[in-house]
């Protein structure tokens, strides 16, 4: 893993989250106990800062980046992300926040400002656009993203599985380091 300070900040990646040694993460990030950063992320908290909750998932390939202050963007733009969040394969997360127990589907792109609440599924492949707010309990697919319909009991139940499963296959992979 590449662990890389910018300017004053220093990763703070907890002792029971698991970063892959092809991953890498720059710069203001806190990482949450039993996460997992996986194969080839890129998670640069240069601008601003990154936080990534507890027992959250961040598949391979994920970009996770954040807004600078400027007169477009007073302030800036942080990127959160709360616990048992499940991050598919080559999702672009920008200066957003999705809040707990939610799941970005692989391909998903969520921008500045937007915001996934607690029990949603986006559908892979989908875009939320920029000042979005995803209510929650509801599937969300397409570009933009919109709601199909509100999630089963069985869709609920397998966002904490998803949590769940990849805490597991971390502390394998820990094992084999």
């Amino acid at each position: 893993m590449v662990i890389k300070a910018y300017q004053q900040y220093t990763p703070d990646i907890h002792k029971t989250a698991f970063v892959d040694e092809t991953a890498l993460v720059t710069g203001n990030v806190e990482i949450g106990a039993k996460s997992s950063v996986w194969p080839m992320v890129s998670i640069r908290g240069d601008m601003h800062h990154i936080k990534i909750g507890e027992r959250t998932n961040i598949q391979d390939g994920s970009i996770l980046h954040v807004t600078p202050d400027s007169n477009f963007f007073p302030g800036g733009k942080p990127l959160i992300i709360g616990d048992n969040v499940t991050v598919g394969h080559n999702a672009i997360l920008h200066a957003c926040t999705i809040d707990n127990l939610s799941l970005v589907g692989m391909g998903a792109i969520v921008l500045d400002g937007s915001r996934i609440k607690s029990n949603v599924i986006l559908g892979a492949g989908s875009l939320v656009p920029p000042n979005k707010i995803l209510d929650e309990g509801l599937l969300w697919v397409g570009s933009p993203a919109k709601p199909v319909r509100e999630l089963t009991a069985d869709e609920l139940a397998y966002l904490q599985f998803s949590a769940d499963d990849y805490v597991a296959t971390m502390r394998q992979h820990k094992k084999n380091t």
